[in-house]
């Protein structure tokens, strides 16, 4: 690779990355918002967080796929420290009283952000658990197909972190808040759609792992390091 196409794989990395925390953010702040989504065979109760949240693995697989796993767990490492980030200034805006007129009240504010910090925290406990256990599982699939199969890799993985992240992230969200019958429906929901989710993203990862092979001519299971 010449230094040419290094300036350009280095500007995918970073455009892949601020994707992935982009949405991992967006995730957390409607994350309050429950809504149903009706695909014909099954009507899913969802918290609209997990409807951005598929794109974040799907990302991490690109990621794990072209730029291995150190460079990928950077990318979680550096979502966890946005997580915190936005918690901090939520709560910052928080501290002043909102103005006559603001379209904003303190209540407007309170009612979408007041327990956010349970929400983040919550999240980010299940999400550096479950991209973590991800990433391994990504490349423990890679390493015994040779690098063959990525689709039993990319659905294998998520299939199994989704499961680990929609489990603890709805256990502490609702434990002592709502019954078990209820959080088990919302652990079933989200993890069944996260994981039809994986399905679907199957040929993304392909035309996106293929593309950018061809672009800097990259052999077959080769990583960028």
């Amino acid at each position: 690779m010449n230094k040419a196409q290094r300036r350009q794989a280095d500007r995918l990395y970073l455009l892949l990355a601020a994707s992935f925390i982009t949405a991992l953010i967006v995730c957390n702040l409607i994350a309050n918002k429950f809504v149903t989504v009706d695909l014909g065979f099954k009507v899913f109760v969802l918290s609209a967080g997990v409807l951005p949240y598929p794109i974040t693995f799907l990302i991490t697989d690109i990621l794990s796929e072209i730029y291995g796993r150190k460079r990928t767990n950077q990318v979680v490492f550096m979502g966890f420290a946005a997580l915190m980030f936005t918690l901090l200034i939520l709560w910052v805006g928080s501290l002043f009283p909102a103005i006559d007129g603001s379209p904003v009240s303190d209540e407007l504010y309170q009612t979408a952000y007041g327990n956010s910090w349970r929400v983040i925290s919550a999240s980010m406990i299940a999400y550096l658990i479950a991209q973590l256990v991800d990433v391994r599982l990504f490349h423990f699939w890679k390493k015994m197909t040779g690098g063959r199969h990525l689709w039993l890799r990319n659905n294998a993985s998520t299939i199994v972190s989704q499961l680990v992240d929609t489990t603890l992230v709805v256990i502490v969200l609702f434990a002592g808040v709502k019954d078990w019958s209820t959080i088990g429906s919302f652990i079933y929901d989200g993890w069944m759609f996260k994981s039809l989710s994986a399905l679907v993203d199957t040929p993304i990862l392909y035309a996106m792992t293929w593309w950018i092979r061809r672009r800097f001519k990259l052999k077959f299971a080769q990583e960028i390091h």
